[in-house]
């Protein structure tokens, strides 16, 4: 008589396992990162917390440049979580050798993306709580009521859906992670100014609001400021009202033209490692 080793059977994770533990790596080493935690998610609080003790003078109808300047801070915090963390930490993890590793393991590749923005979406959350927190108790300003809550909800989703889909394309443009801070920031920083976060966006020269069209800030930024202002104010915009049919569009076709380069331009090892 001949006795059967009996092999047990080997249990594979299911795939929502496997994209829910990489969402909890991600957060883990984000949160490790004293620099990436502090430049994400303090920096837009400072930014606040500054421009609402310097500028606190009333813009028209009542309205305070905190309350304006809120719109514009979340939208930058939203910009910083997406686009600028992605594309700074991919280009890292590409330059250190952990993408070509994690290209090695039986992990779904899907699963890293879907890691990424589990991250973006959390920390986004994160940066929004604390804003409003620190803007309703500090500097009183008013919070969305209503379906403005709805519009808050969508321009968040579509703004940082796209700015994550274009961190990770320009990503592929920086040769580290050093190089991916150097290009980024600076690129972020002149779009901050121009695109109605600092200064009205009324006040901005119009070549200037030309070129802030182009991208996906100042229409966050402008969707965002619909939420928080009168609508007497929509007639300060450079069309004369919100045009949030315009901001969905804009965002929406940047979502487009982002998942498309991440598909033409992403890769797992620097190009020198080829």
């Amino acid at each position: 008589m001949t006795s059967t080793q009996q092999r047990p059977d080997v249990v594979l994770p299911t795939l929502a396992t496997v994209y829910r533990t990489r969402g909890s790596v991600e957060l883990k080493e984000f949160f490790r990162q004293r620099e990436s935690v502090v430049f994400t998610l303090i920096f837009p609080v400072i930014l606040l917390v500054v421009f609402g003790a310097v500028l606190d003078y009333d813009i028209g109808g009542g309205v305070t440049f905190t309350q304006y300047f809120m719109a514009g801070v979340i939208a930058a915090g939203i910009l910083g979580a997406s686009l600028q963390n992605m594309a700074i930490s991919i280009a890292t993890e590409r330059s250190d050798g952990t993408l070509k590793s994690l290209a090695g393991t039986p992990m779904p590749k899907s699963a890293y993306f879907v890691g990424k923005i589990v991250q973006v979406l959390v920390v986004t959350l994160l940066i929004i709580a604390i804003l409003l927190a620190v803007g309703v108790f500090a500097y009183g300003v008013d919070l969305p009521t209503g379906s403005d809550w709805i519009t808050f909800a969508w321009v968040t989703v579509l703004g940082s859906a796209s700015c994550t889909l274009l961190g990770i394309a320009v990503s592929s443009l920086a040769k580290n992670g050093r190089s991916a801070s150097a290009m980024v920031t600076p690129i972020a920083l002149v779009l901050q100014f121009i695109s109605g976060v600092f200064f009205l966006f009324s006040q901005v020269p119009v070549w200037m609001q030309t070129v802030a069209s182009f991208f996906p800030l100042k229409w966050m930024a402008q969707g965002l400021r619909s939420v928080f202002l009168p609508d007497v104010l929509a007639r300060q915009e450079a069309a004369g009202s919100w045009e949030l049919g315009r901001v969905a569009l804009v965002l929406g076709v940047w979502c487009v033209a982002g998942l498309l380069l991440c598909v033409a331009t992403f890769r797992w090892q620097d190009k020198a490692a080829g």
